[in-house]
């Protein structure tokens, strides 16, 4: 397994993360355990999660993932082993239950979160750790169409950076990172970082995959020339892109879309249209369409990781297989043309 430099750190990361988010909901704790035995066997060290987690979020749900890493990090004293990367979450209009319905990117709530998650995990520190999403009004999660309000009031970035640089000079997180963010606040964080003597992001975690490729428009160059790569989540698009889903079908109840009818980010016609091309794509090439869609994102150079989840050990074993598989240049002509006939279908 290929290591990366995670930013401009020390700290050598596995091309493959090992995302954790089903853990507590569709997987159970043994399941998880079995998921993070088999990883570290074929030399991930890199598992990626969050104090939302398990998904979709609940109250019942909360901080399910964190405890079950943190009984397998106890249980087999293996924590020396991982780059353990958590998140604190956004203003709760979609999770309302974490902290009174009060998260915010401030100092208060930021501490609080690292310090839950830090006892969930059952470890004295985080080696990464990011804000999940934005406080403020901007495009993420699909969101397209930006519609500015000048009187909108939020943490600022400044404030949020010095909360998490606390944490940083307390030894209760070693680095930190940026999730679903924009090119303006990438380049924020940098700005604050470098004005201010706060700490330095050494990572954007974004949705990247064959369906979605928006981060090349503005992040990518950003992630390269600032040293803060790509954490790429959702490379599969929910699954659509292994083929599983087309013509309606749903193999597996256990499945997302199958269980989870209103994740549909990634089921527009569009979006259909582009997979079945995709599938004859890899199909074309021999190739396995999942392992074929996980390759073209471990090959762009604006990537540190591509974050792979899975419900069952045959798919890990799939996902993880990927990092053999190297794209010709005929195929990677391919694909682009399928991207210039649907571009970004889902974004």
């Amino acid at each position: 397994m290929k290591l990366n430099r995670l930013g401009q750190t020390d700290i050598q990361i596995s091309e493959i993360c090992l995302g954790t988010m089903t853990w507590g909901e569709q997987n159970s704790k043994s399941d998880a355990f079995a998921q993070m035995d088999y990883a570290r066997d074929y030399s991930i060290n890199f598992f990626d999660t969050a104090e939302l987690y398990a998904i979709p979020p609940k109250a019942e749900t909360y901080g399910a993932t964190e405890s079950i890493i943190g009984e397998w990090l106890h249980k087999t004293g293996r924590r020396n082993e991982v780059v353990l990367a958590s998140k604190v979450c956004g203003p709760t209009a979609l999770c309302p239950h974490i902290r009174g319905g009060e998260a915010k990117l401030d100092h208060n709530n930021i501490v609080a979160a690292c310090e839950a998650s830090l006892r969930r995990l059952q470890t004295d520190h985080i080696d990464l750790y990011q804000t999940h999403w934005p406080e403020r009004s901007t495009n993420y999660f699909g969101k397209l169409n930006y519609n500015h309000n000048e009187e909108e009031s939020f943490t600022p970035i400044a404030e949020t950076l010095e909360a998490l640089s606390g944490l940083v000079k307390a030894g209760k997180v070693r680095h930190i990172g940026i999730s679903n963010e924009t090119p303006w606040g990438a380049m924020q964080y940098l700005h604050c970082a470098e004005s201010m003597g706060l700490s330095r992001i050494v990572s954007i975690q974004n949705p990247y995959n064959l369906l979605n490729r928006a981060f090349e428009i503005g992040l990518a160059e950003i992630a390269c020339r600032e040293k803060t790569g790509l954490l790429a989540y959702s490379p599969l698009a929910f699954g659509v892109l292994s083929g599983k889903y087309l013509n309606n079908d749903h193999p597996t109840q256990q499945g997302r879309l199958s269980m989870f009818g209103h994740y549909t980010r990634y089921s527009n016609e569009f979006g259909k249209m582009a997979t079945a091309a995709y599938v004859g794509v890899a199909e074309k090439h021999h190739l396995k369409p999942a392992q074929m869609a996980l390759a073209f994102i471990r090959q762009q150079p604006f990537v540190s990781a591509t974050i792979i989840g899975a419900t069952t050990m045959q798919q890990l074993s799939e996902n993880i297989e990927s990092h053999e598989v190297t794209l010709s240049d005929e195929c990677i002509a391919d694909i682009e043309s399928v991207f210039l006939q649907y571009p970004n279908p889902c974004p």
